[in-house]
């Protein structure tokens, strides 16, 4: 699957800078772009996910100095 896109020419400039910058295509940098906000946005919607399970529960978090003091630490 291929796609095009359009792009000013300041946007080309920086598109190519980063891909050689990072020794790769533009289109090979434009995937990994992709991709990496595809898995970004995956991760909040689950961490969403599981902390609507965890309030929903009746769970409560509480800070991290009051675990420290359980545990000797």
């Amino acid at each position: 699957m291929s796609f095009s896109i359009r792009l000013s020419e300041e946007e080309k400039s920086l598109a190519e800078s980063y891909a050689k910058l990072h020794s790769v295509s533009v289109g090979e940098a434009f995937k990994r772009a992709l991709f990496e906000k595809i898995e970004d946005e995956y991760d909040i919607a689950i961490a969403q996910e599981a902390h609507a399970e965890y309030v929903a529960e009746g769970e409560k978090s509480r800070p991290i100095s009051e675990l420290w003091k359980e545990l000797d630490l």
